[in-house]
């Protein structure tokens, strides 16, 4: 009798535990604060698209010139190695965005500012908050960029 006891004992505790330590899918995840698509379906914070949004910072007004500059990009390029590839891939997200397509998706203001200051960005504009969730509370590192660095790394990602 103590056997069956202690076997059902057991067996109740064993689910009880494993049932705690689940994790839940990101599919099974619900923000009631998550953009709807036209069919109703969420919409990551790094595939919306917002072509409105300036983002907090410096940069107020850019005009692109219709021709990439390929000195700006290869110097954006190196930048972009240098100090970004710890968290981006060019194509694939990994802990941040990827930075393919970034201007298909974003103003060159907001895209320049969260270059220049994250730490504003992600207290002030709601995109920049959406995507800290989206990418694990991993926030982006300031790297102390000047304007001038920043403008190349975005030259560099119109090439991407």
């Amino acid at each position: 009798m103590k056997l069956t006891q202690f076997l059902i004992i057991s067996v109740i505790s064993i689910l009880v535990v494993s049932s705690c330590g689940s994790k839940a899918k990101s599919s099974d995840s619900f923000d009631i604060n998550a953009e709807k698509d036209k069919n109703g379906t969420s919409v990551k914070a790094s595939t919306r698209v917002d072509l409105e949004n300036k983002g907090v910072g410096p940069i107020k007004e850019l005009t692109l010139p219709s021709e990439i500059d390929a000195e700006l990009a290869a110097s954006g390029k190196e930048l972009y190695e240098e100090y970004c590839t710890l968290c981006h891939k060019p194509e694939v997200d990994f802990i941040g965005p990827a930075p393919k397509g970034v201007l298909k998706r974003r103003t060159p203001e907001w895209v320049m500012n969260m270059i220049l200051d994250p730490g504003r960005m992600l207290r002030d504009d709601p995109l920049a908050k959406e995507l800290f969730m989206e990418f694990n509370g991993s926030p982006m590192s300031d790297q102390g960029m000047t304007e001038a660095q920043a403008r190349a790394i975005l030259e560099y990602f119109r090439t991407l």
